[in-house]
């Protein structure tokens, strides 16, 4: 880089400053003098000052009008123009594929406003709380049968007299979700029927396989096939039924057991009001929901289901084995 010295602006020539220039110096003085004289008299020469001086100022003039209108249009974005769309079929992402946490509220508020306590749900298979089992969803598998005995199972809902039931594979059993789930099933030759789930039906019962009461098999196919290929989905029932509190034996204030019984859909949540708010509790794989300290017990319970309605319970007492009525239900879907 150069120094500071090598950017100094250039000197006079000395010498050329001291040199005596007498002669020169006069002629070049009287030819200034002359070409000024010419100047002022054509400058002041009748008409001409304005004619000269008019068109500069008009060309000045329409320059600073067209100088702001070239930037204006300049900085205004050409429009591009709009894309082909594609003809491809767009392939979900796992953001879509994610499902939407709608606010149970506001889901209430909406059918309040429609006024249809039943209205059938736009898009179910984005119930914000599904687990593997999801509404709208059509499941292949097999469907095998096995004698229900007194109609009790894992589910815990004790002795039925209903023996359109099933037991469901562990994996869609998922730990109780899938307990009072209601279910289609449909044979290959047809015939549809509807059970209710019960029961967990352990290895080697596969991924989609169904373990249906004898006599829901039998409505499909013969007993001696033994098993058969077969479609199934999730249902949200017509019902008469409405939703009832259990609390398990051996509860009490300090610790407890909570298992609801008769929900249309399947469901995804129980909570019990505590002084700081809503505490969810831990689901058991026999479909109760504990409260290991005995916070909330005897308190509000919270119901939510795999839609995301709640139902909410006003307190009550803590009866171990004594099925309570609430008179809620969850609506259709």
């Amino acid at each position: 880089m150069a120094s500071s010295s090598h950017r100094r602006r250039p000197q006079p020539d000395r010498d050329f400053a001291w040199r005596p220039v007498r002669g020169p110096l006069l002629a070049v003085t009287a030819v200034a003098v002359v070409a000024l004289v010419v100047t002022l008299a054509v400058a002041f020469r009748p008409g001409t000052a304005a004619g000269a001086a008019g068109p500069e100022r008009a060309v000045a003039g329409s320059a600073s009008r067209a100088a702001p209108s070239a930037t204006t249009t300049s900085a205004t974005p050409t429009p591009s123009k709009p894309s082909k769309p594609s003809t491809a079929s767009p392939k979900p992402s796992a953001s879509s594929r994610t499902t939407p946490k709608a606010s149970p509220s506001t889901t209430a508020s909406r059918r309040a406003e429609s006024g249809t306590a039943h209205a059938p749900s736009v898009a179910t298979t984005t119930a914000p709380a599904a687990g593997r089992i999801r509404p709208g969803t059509t499941y292949q598998g097999v469907a095998t049968s096995y004698d229900v005995g007194n109609g009790d199972g894992a589910c815990s809902y004790g002795p039925t007299s209903d023996v359109m039931t099933a037991a469901m594979n562990t994996a869609d059993y998922e730990t109780a979700k899938a307990c009072g789930a209601y279910v289609s099933v449909r044979a290959a030759s047809g015939t549809a029927i509807t059970v209710r789930i019960t029961n967990e039906c352990p290895a080697p019962c596969a991924p989609g396989q169904l373990d249906l009461s004898q006599q829901a098999f039998a409505k499909l196919a013969p007993l001696s096939v033994g098993r058969i290929a077969i479609t199934w989905s999730l249902l949200s029932p017509a019902t008469s039924e409405t939703v009832s509190i259990r609390y398990k034996t051996g509860s009490t204030q300090y610790w407890c057991g909570i298992q609801a019984i008769g929900h249309r859909n399947p469901l995804a949540r129980l909570e019990v009001r505590t002084g700081s708010g809503w505490l969810a509790l831990t689901r058991t794989g026999y479909n109760y929901f504990l409260s290991e300290q005995g916070t909330g017990c005897g308190h509000d319970i919270r119901l939510t289901d795999i839609y995301g309605e709640q139902l909410t319970v006003p307190a009550l007492a803590v009866r171990p084995d004594a099925t309570q009525q609430t008179g809620v239900q969850f609506a259709r879907h």
